[in-house]
């Protein structure tokens, strides 16, 4: 365009068409907003600000390495897909279980009931599939 003359008279403004993604997203945060609307959210996210306003000595390096070995874990698992999901949540976790190990153990426990509990509903299923058969 010239600098020194003008633009047409009769300029429109026309939005770009939504793409598929930007429609996903609108719609997840159309769903999702009398959740974020309530109080315990607010309050979430306000103590997670505070949180990283004044972080406690040596977080942000703690953070770093931890999303490092998330980053070298997606860099290990070129090939497949299971091991884009394994690898950065397997190396995370432990560099944060070095980082936090108590929190780790508690975790770990919890973790460890849960897989229990769902084995043993799975074995039951299978079984009462097996008994009707």
């Amino acid at each position: 365009l010239s600098l020194y003359s003008s633009p047409a008279r009769e300029t429109k403004y026309v939005e770009d068409p939504q793409t598929q993604l930007e429609e996903g997203v609108s719609h997840l945060r159309h769903v999702m907003e009398p959740y974020t609307a309530w109080s315990l959210c607010s309050d979430f996210f306000s103590e997670g600000f505070e949180f990283l306003q004044t972080p406690p000595a040596g977080f942000y390096p703690r953070l770093g390495v931890i999303g490092f070995a998330g980053i070298v874990g997606l860099f290990l698992a070129r090939s497949s897909k299971i091991k884009k999901l394994v690898y950065p949540a397997g190396l995370m976790g432990i560099g944060a279980s070095m980082y936090y190990p108590q929190q780790a153990v508690a975790i770990a426990k919890v973790a460890g009931t849960q897989l229990y509990d769902w084995s043993l509903q799975g074995y039951i299923a299978i079984e009462s599939l097996w008994k009707d058969n």
